[in-house]
């Protein structure tokens, strides 16, 4: 899926063994959408951007959590 000029409402970094999970809520949805880098990456908070992502169930402490899992992150 593809979206654009998507409004970032928080943005989250925070490290799991090697790498960074970033974390985007967008303006109007309430699913979160994550995404992996090796380093920090700039905070998008606040930007709009272009999106391209898959839907994704994820199970923590026992619930099933839909998540999008990010391609590809573009500001736009």
């Amino acid at each position: 899926m593809h979206s654009e000029n998507m409004k970032v409402v928080s943005h989250v970094q925070r490290e799991c063994d090697d790498w960074i999970i970033n974390t985007l809520i967008l303006d109007n949805l309430d699913v979160p959408f994550k995404y992996k880098r090796k380093k920090l990456y700039q905070s998008l908070q606040g930007q709009r951007i272009n999106l391209t992502y898959y839907p994704e169930v994820e199970t923590i402490a026992g619930f099933s959590i839909e998540v999008m899992s990010v391609v590809r992150v573009k500001v736009s």
